[in-house]
């Protein structure tokens, strides 16, 4: 009563508007993809929310190459636009050698930081401690139609290989209407197509460089996995497979508009869902396929919550990230959402829930598929790099979006295979150059 007497009303106002600003609202500014995990986790903002009212979510979803291109530009320049950014087993090592990321030390005793799968926690750590906390983890696998496979007379063996998989698509291509015998990504991207691409080129033999850094673009083997890639899905793929990553070929997949789809595991819980898939009472699965060597062949991936250094509200960002990566969120999802929906591939006790179990008859699978992609050992000759579906150095995602395009003009019939991936080449040598990769 005595701040009403002595001022006057504007004043006063200003002071009872710092006075709510003093106790409260913390707002983090959250990026993160447009995928199905990430969609959930906004949608159980109130949960947060209401459980730290001292703190806000502001988020920006975004569609995967649009996140990389927002992210990479904003933390090389410090631009502090984002609190929490969603970034991956690629990024993590590399910003945090370069001082970029918060380190997670000292986590609380009850985030259960063992829990954590080994080889997802080593791709998010430098230095043994860790930049960044695994949201969810994948591995690549193939989905396929049962009830097409059983109506064409086809029997899946254990270990597909590309050639079986091009005979069944010719196959089952056209059963339907507008039933594409094979769904892959097209859309161009380190992250998108070359994702595929390069555990494509893995299993056929090839690698993205020698063991002294001379890229090998145009190589046999390159030429080889490619040219099977653009034919197969020109003669078996969905109209536009051009434009299709991973969430247009998921809804393809989940309309049941695909026999049969080679892509992230983490697609599994939403394939398994009745009220959100059409064949997920139809629905197979089995290992990627192989060709000259099983090497490479799936990858390992990490969708992962971090801080920027740039954050000013380094304490909130870090409550939330250790919130969206708990074992209680883990228990949230599953009751709210089922037990499929649950962020797979980060902590061994989702493993051992005897409730995602019975909901996830691909569990297993998954975390054996997980385990034993090996990126320090992802090619049939030696290489210099680590990663499986990436180049883990800093060039890469320069390099592995050119590499993209290229070989997404050859899939449309802009350039012949063999001239899309002599361009590749001699970019590549240029970048490595310019680099000091090579004299």
């Amino acid at each position: 009563m005595r701040l009403a007497r002595h001022l006057p009303l504007t004043s006063l106002a200003a002071a009872v508007a710092f006075a709510g600003q003093a106790q409260a609202e913390t707002e983090l500014t959250v990026a993160t993809v447009n995928n199905n995990d990430m969609v959930i986790m906004q949608s159980l903002t109130d949960v947060f929310e209401e459980a730290h009212p001292e703190i806000t979510l502001d988020w920006v979803v975004l569609e995967e190459n649009v996140l990389r291109q927002r992210m990479t530009t904003d933390i090389a320049t410090g631009g502090g636009q984002f609190d929490v950014m969603t970034i991956g087993t690629y990024e993590v090592p590399i910003w945090a050698e370069r001082g970029w990321l918060s380190p997670l030390d000292n986590l609380p005793e009850d985030y259960a930081e063992d829990d954590l799968l080994a080889s997802v926690r080593d791709g998010l750590s430098h230095n043994d401690t860790l930049h960044a906390l695994p949201f969810y983890a994948e591995s690549s696998m193939m989905y396929y139609r049962k009830d097409l496979f059983e109506e064409a007379g086809i029997e899946m063996t254990e270990q597909p290989t590309w050639e079986e998989v091009r005979e069944w698509a010719g196959k089952l291509h056209g059963m339907e209407d507008d039933l594409a015998g094979i769904c892959l990504r097209g859309k161009p991207g380190w992250g998108e197509n070359m994702a595929f691409v390069s555990t494509l080129v893995n299993t056929f033999g090839g690698r993205w460089f020698d063991e002294d850094w001379n890229p090998e673009l145009n190589s046999d083997a390159w030429v080889n996995a490619v040219q099977f890639y653009v034919d197969l899905l020109n003669d078996y793929g969905p109209a536009g497979a051009s434009s299709n990553g991973f969430n247009e070929n998921l809804a393809l997949f989940s309309r049941g508009n695909c026999g049969m789809w080679v892509d992230a595991t983490s697609a599994a819980g939403k394939l398994y869902d009745g009220d959100e898939s059409a064949v997920a009472d139809s629905l197979g699965f089995a290992p990627a396929p192989i060709a000259e060597t099983p090497k490479g062949s799936h990858w390992l991936w990490s969708w992962a919550l971090a801080i920027p250094a740039s954050s000013e509200n380094q304490d909130a960002a870090r409550e939330f990230i250790t919130w969206a990566t708990s074992q209680e969120y883990v228990e949230l999802v599953g009751e709210t959402e089922g037990w499929t929906s649950v962020p797979p591939g980060t902590r061994a006790s989702t493993y051992e829930d005897e409730r995602y179990i019975e909901a996830a008859p691909f569990a297993d699978f998954v975390l054996q598929a997980i385990q034993d992609a090996d990126p320090t050992d992802s090619t049939l000759e030696p290489n210099p790099y680590v990663g499986v579906q990436f180049v883990g150095i800093p060039e890469f995602q320069s390099i592995g979006t050119r590499v993209g395009q290229s070989i997404a003009a050859a899939l449309t019939g802009d350039s012949t295979v063999e001239e899309a991936l002599d361009n590749a080449q001699r970019a590549t040598e240029r970048t490595m150059q310019r680099a000091g990769y090579l004299d």
